[in-house]
């Protein structure tokens, strides 16, 4: 099978070839039909991602596929079935084995594009603004990076619960994206004073922050009191320091939010909210935004999309047709 494979951190992924492994009691082997990239494995390329594996390693954290073939002990899904997994590592490839419970069947109305872009960025979203930051209704919301794979959804979840929207985003036609997710306003990331503008749209509640540097410091001081700061990443490049005093007076809770987290210490929570969002998928309230597709030999590009932050929504490598 062909595999786009880290041989050495540091060093850019290549195609090469490998031997499709048998899945191992308890797994399922899925012919993979699409992946969906993510920040985190531009990062892993440079081990600076705090899951990256032992090199050689395959990217490619979610995907999406059809069971063909099922390991000893496992009763389902059956061969043959669409599911989803994020596994981590290993889906920028033909064929994929991954333990048996996290494969999840995904709607029947939903694509393989649309299931691979989904899990990380929605799930990301709907746990971090639904459970971690107990998101109300009535409240304001404020996305930074509001047009890119874990913001946009951001905004349609946000919306979706309730609340006022503020989308963050460099450029118009970014910021017209967000506007067609639900936002309720919109500011261009290299606004002068960013503070400014939010606090003359009252403040905000909940801050949902993948981009870190400036932004991050400029929305820090646009809160309200007990308003909950979702720290999600550091798209930027630039870890924020936190003035903890200003906290204090404030009683701002900052919150670290990791998804992939939760497969390891709570993996029911996760379990849950990707109920929550297939349903919401099949009910036709969310609406994946995918950018770009492109086959597997040109897996180098979609990362170098992600790299210059020039895609909106999610950029998703195609390696089978259904």
């Amino acid at each position: 099978m062909r595999a786009f494979q880290v041989s050495e951190i540091g060093t850019p992924a290549a195609l090469v070839e490998l031997d499709a492994t048998e899945p191992a009691e308890g797994e399922v082997r899925i012919k993979i039909s699409t992946c969906g990239l993510n920040f985190a494995d531009l990062l892993m390329q440079k081990g600076q991602y705090q899951d990256t594996p032992p090199a050689p390693f395959t990217l490619g954290m979610e995907v999406a596929g059809t069971i063909d073939a099922l390991g000893a002990n496992v009763e389902g899904p059956e061969i043959g079935t669409r599911v989803a997994v994020f596994g981590g590592q290993g889906g920028l490839a033909e064929f994929g084995c991954y333990d048996a419970r996290i494969a999840l069947p995904i709607p029947s109305n939903m694509s393989m594009e649309e299931a691979a872009a989904f899990q990380i960025a929605y799930g990301t979203s709907h746990l971090a603004l639904d459970y971690r930051a107990q998101l109300k209704p009535g409240e304001t919301l404020l996305v930074l990076g509001a047009a890119g794979g874990v913001g946009l959804t951001a905004v349609e979840i946000g919306k979706l619960m309730g609340a006022t929207v503020i989308a963050v985003a460099r450029g118009e036609d970014k910021l017209e994206i967000a506007r067609q997710a639900g936002a309720d306003h919109l500011i261009e990331a290299g606004v002068e004073d960013l503070r400014a503008e939010l606090l003359a749209l009252g403040g905000v509640d909940v801050v949902y922050d993948p981009v870190g540097g400036d932004l991050f410091k400029a929305a820090f001081r646009a809160c309200k009191p007990e308003a909950r700061i979702l720290a999600i990443g550091f798209a930027s490049g630039e870890v924020p320091k936190i003035q903890a005093n200003h906290m204090l007076v404030k009683n701002v809770s900052l919150i670290g939010f990791y998804w992939g987290g939760y497969l390891k210490f709570k993996p029911e929570a996760i379990a849950e909210s990707m109920q929550h969002l297939f349903a919401w998928f099949e009910q036709g309230k969310l609406h994946p935004h995918i950018s770009e597709v492109f086959p597997l030999e040109r897996a180098a590009e979609g990362i170098e999309l992600l790299r210059a932050r020039k895609s909106t929504g999610k950029v998703v490598i195609k390696i089978a047709d259904e």
